[in-house]
């Protein structure tokens, strides 16, 4: 089961919420349906950010898969030293792996329309 103490995203990302600054990143599913991975690409600090809007992009030896944002918000930190150490994000997606932090104006409704951990379980049942 994934952490419950976040939502998700169909396209395989997750968000958990902190006051008012939500952390991103991509689950262990998409690591794994990715493979190994080659090359991640964040935005800037300071970046505004619609819910749904590609913020980036990581690439894999089999894909390369665009990153979407979970919510709507200025991006106020960004995990910039992963992409030289992909083996955080390969190994450890849901943790160390995580790609950025946005600061959202209402984060209880920030998270509306995203899937729970047990609907992402289902999301990705039928996927395997």
């Amino acid at each position: 089961m994934r952490p419950a103490d976040r939502s998700y995203l169909e396209s395989h990302e997750w968000a958990r919420l902190d006051g008012d600054v939500v952390t991103v990143g991509i689950t262990d599913f998409a690591v794994e349906q990715l493979g190994e991975l080659v090359y991640l690409d964040l935005p800037d600090e300071g970046r505004k950010l619609d819910k749904g809007e590609v913020f980036g992009e990581v690439e894999s030896v089999k894909a390369v898969s665009d990153l979407l944002a979970p919510v709507a918000g200025e991006v106020v930190e960004v995990h910039s030293s992963l992409a030289d150490e992909l083996e955080d994000l390969q190994q450890d997606p849901m943790e160390k792996g995580w790609l950025l932090k946005i600061r959202v104006a209402d984060g209880q409704s920030a998270l509306a329309g995203l899937l729970d951990a047990a609907a992402y379980e289902g999301l990705v049942a039928e996927e395997h």
